[in-house]
């Protein structure tokens, strides 16, 4: 296993009831280190890209559910994405998270304490995501975060010269 990283989302409903503190203390029992962390506004595009696995497996319906969530239609209109590294990061935190369904994970995991199922929209509100192995922790942190917004490179990058409008302080 050795040395990896690991994404981790706060999603809306976890930042709408509170629960940030609650789960980065949980976390901390990893002994892993934060590596990136950022309060995130999420776009259609981005939701679109970060659930773009589900297209063909899931029906639209909660494929559209899904997006929703992310982006904060039904609780707050944020979510808070960190990075963690260390020794075996993604079975770690994936074990203190439980299992993506809040009803079959563990009591005492993140999930089994704080995820529910929404009976209206049919949409595991399961609080957190977590990067399901190595491929889905760079897509995820590639997707999510620019190399700048790390404390160390992690995967390869490159300079290169963009041109565009940014909003800046006046």
């Amino acid at each position: 296993m050795g040395n990896e990283q690991c994404l981790i989302i706060i999603k809306p409903d976890g930042i709408l009831k509170s629960l940030t503190g609650n789960i980065i203390t949980a976390l901390s029992e990893t002994k892993l280190k934060i590596v990136g962390a950022k309060i995130v506004k999420v776009s259609r595009e981005l939701a679109e890209k970060h659930y773009a696995d589900m297209k063909g497996r899931k029906p639209e319906n909660i494929i559209e559910s899904t997006i929703n969530y992310i982006m904060g239609k039904y609780h707050a209109d944020r979510i808070f994405a960190l990075v963690y590294e260390g020794e075996n990061a993604i079975e770690k935190i994936r074990k203190i998270c439980g299992s993506t369904n809040p009803e079959e994970a563990d009591s005492i995991s993140i999930r089994g304490k704080y995820g529910r199922i929404n009976s209206k929209t049919g949409v595991f509100e399961n609080v957190v995501h977590t990067s399901a192995d190595k491929e889905a922790a760079e897509r995820d942190i590639k997707l999510w975060f620019k190399p700048n917004e790390l404390t160390n490179v992690i995967y390869p990058t490159k300079e290169v010269k963009i041109e565009k409008e940014e909003l800046v302080w006046a």
